[in-house]
């Protein structure tokens, strides 16, 4: 038997393994065929390390939410929903199924009591950021995707060593892969002056990871239990705008104090206790300080590999699904899945004021040609699509009817929905939508409005490039 003989049979059985035994999506399936058929024993290494399904068999330990006092919260509320006793503004009475989706399909807590400010530009966030850290008396729990050795994670880093030198109990959690130029003596540094230090699924040998294709996304400070930041902007002096290729970042970030800080924290807790051996699983009093505070409707929802739910993109589909007027959209990518998109377009050519607001540059050149060649799909459904020109656009936003709103780490793709662990915050709060509404509107002035009749215009060489892109946007 030839060297060609045994290739075709070793594909063949990957094929088989991939069809029969991992119960993948269709469209990700197929996907992964191509790249095995086409690129034989390289497709195999490239599977290998991107295409891996995630074992949960070991990812239950995360689940210590009961030992947290969460499950039982849970069941209160929705026992009170099922009652109709549930304390809910008359405003939001028609918006019950979506809380109880997220209540029994993510243990996400409602609470109403809160107070939010909203960050579009990187130097007023990290500003605010940096002056909260000072602030601290009894702990930091910080976690980010990318953390940047640079001048504005140094100056970071440099608050958090101070402040585990006064006794300040600091954690620092980051994404192996997101975080990968960090180095040895970055790490040994923090270390050094008292901050333990983590990273999410590490490598085992160094510069391979098999475990590249899951990363943790997410976003995430809490500061002495009492203020929680999530969203959208890492850790690096390109979110200052800094960076020449990017120019200005614009993106969304939430500084939240009450009740829900307590869900921010129980998140970080999840996620460290999967890193760490130093485990924070028992309910610590200290860790949960947050008071009632303000009048902003909440929850925190997280979605990743280790749940067979997509939580946070059935969260955004029932918002298409319950909009009487409009949903603006703002996403860096826009690579939906069937059941995502379909959802759009039946919004748009319901009526429904749909607008879509993208970057006019890539930070990854095959998720952006994936993300035009769907564009063409809503254009034609009748959505409205600006490209933001004013630097680039990483905010992930939505808002429903001025009154309902999300605001996050999750992309509309694929990967945040399926392989990325993510977390956003659903808001309740007109004064909250109305904001971030009147942000949307000012980025429409610096913003192109994209007509289906100029899209239909590009060039072939682009509609090739789409093409190709929109085919492996499964395994991006």
């Amino acid at each position: 038997m030839g060297i060609t003989e045994l290739i075709f049979i070793f594909n063949f059985l990957l094929v088989i393994v991939l069809v029969f035994l991992e119960h993948r999506n269709p469209t990700s399936t197929w996907a992964w065929i191509l790249v095995i058929t086409f690129i034989p024993i390289f497709g195999f290494f490239l599977y290998l390390i991107f295409g891996r399904k995630l074992s949960r068999k070991k990812l239950f330990i995360w689940d210590n939410k009961s030992k947290l006092g969460v499950k039982k919260a849970v069941e209160n509320q929705l026992q009170l929903l099922d009652e109709g006793s549930f304390p809910i503004p008359e405003l939001y009475q028609d918006n019950i199924d979506l809380f109880y989706l997220h209540l029994r399909n993510n243990d996400a807590i409602l609470t109403q009591e809160n107070e939010v400010e909203i960050f579009n530009d990187g130097q007023a966030k990290f500003d605010q950021l940096i002056k909260d850290l000072i602030a601290a008396e009894d702990h930091i729990h910080i976690q980010y995707y990318i953390y940047r050795d640079d001048n504005l994670g140094r100056k970071i880093a440099d608050v958090l060593k101070l402040k585990a030198k006064e006794g300040v109990s600091v954690r620092f959690l980051y994404d192996d892969f997101g975080s990968r130029k960090l180095s040895p003596q970055f790490i040994w540094e923090l270390k050094k002056a008292g901050v333990i230090v983590e990273a999410f699924f590490p490598s085992l040998i160094p510069k391979i990871n098999f475990k590249i294709n899951y990363r943790n996304h997410r976003k995430v400070v809490v500061i002495d239990g009492k203020i929680g930041y999530i969203g959208g902007f890492n850790v690096g002096d390109e979110y200052l705008g800094k960076v020449k290729k990017y120019g200005y970042w614009r993106d969304t970030h939430l500084r939240i104090v009450g009740e829900s800080v307590r869900s921010i924290q129980t998140r970080f807790i999840l996620d460290w206790n999967q890193a760490s051996k130093h485990q924070l699983i028992l309910y610590d009093s200290s860790y949960y300080r947050a008071e009632p505070q303000g009048n902003v409707g909440m929850q925190i929802v997280s979605s990743g590999p280790d749940s067979d739910w997509e939580q946070i993109k059935y969260g955004y589909i029932k918002l298409l699904m319950e909009a009487e007027d409009y949903v603006y959209i703002q996403t860096p990518y826009f690579i939906p899945d069937e059941s995502l998109a379909d959802a759009v377009k039946i919004a748009a050519l319901s009526g429904i004021d749909v607008r879509i607001m993208i970057p006019n540059k890539p930070d990854h050149p095959f998720v952006y040609w994936a993300t035009y060649s769907y564009i063409g799909n809503m254009l034609e459904a009748g959505a409205k699509v600006y490209i933001y020109q004013n630097g680039f656009l990483h905010a992930k936003t939505i808002m429903v009817d001025g009154k309902i709103a999300s605001v996050g780490t999750a992309n509309i793709d694929v990967r945040s929905f399926r392989l990325n662990f993510e977390v956003n915050a659903f808001l309740y709060s007109e004064e909250v939508t109305q904001r971030l509404l009147a942000h949307f509107e000012e980025d429409m002035k610096k913003s192109e409005l994209l007509t289906y009749e100029a899209y239909q215009q590009r060039s072939a060489w682009i509609k090739f490039k789409e093409s190709i892109a929109r085919l492996i946007s499964p395994i991006l």
